[in-house]
């Protein structure tokens, strides 16, 4: 998105924290990033991930419809401090590429700043090159590698 282009505000957006009572309405949305997953198990693991106490679930609505998601948690790390690391991040398909994603990240870095972070950092699959234009052109870089080991 280039400086001269805005999103819509007709409707206007309205960002808000979502709690337990709305996962009726982030599971279909939060489907969307693993749709052979069954949405009972999408369910289950927000379930637990609501009863985590530095668990944060951010939503993005537009006209009464949730339009984007993402989760995030407050860690502390060595390296930098209070930050808040997002996760599964989800806009609606037909918004992509309008600055409504641009949008979303404004308000969440509001929202860190608010709650006394220092940084705002996530993990985005190598093959998603997309999302790492969009989070170079946020200002986001790259500092290592991210592993995992299935038990």
């Amino acid at each position: 998105m280039n400086d001269n282009q805005t999103i819509s505000t007709d409707p206007p957006f309205e960002f808000r924290e979502l709690t337990r009572e709305d996962s009726p309405i982030i599971v279909p949305i939060a489907n969307k990033l693993h749709p052979a997953m069954d949405p009972k198990k999408v369910r289950a693991y927000l379930t637990e991930m609501f009863d985590l106490p530095t668990y944060h679930c951010f939503g993005l609505w537009q006209a009464g419809k949730l339009v984007a998601m993402s989760n995030g948690w407050i860690t502390v790390r060595f390296y930098s401090g209070k930050q808040l690391e997002v996760d599964n991040v989800i806009v609606d398909p037909t918004l992509r590429s309008q600055g409504v994603g641009k949008y979303f990240f404004a308000c969440i870095q509001d929202w860190a700043h608010q709650h006394e972070c220092k940084t705002i950092e996530l993990n985005t699959f190598v093959q998603n090159s997309k999302s790492h234009k969009f989070y170079y052109n946020e200002g986001y870089a790259i500092l290592g590698f991210h592993f995992q080991k299935v038990l």
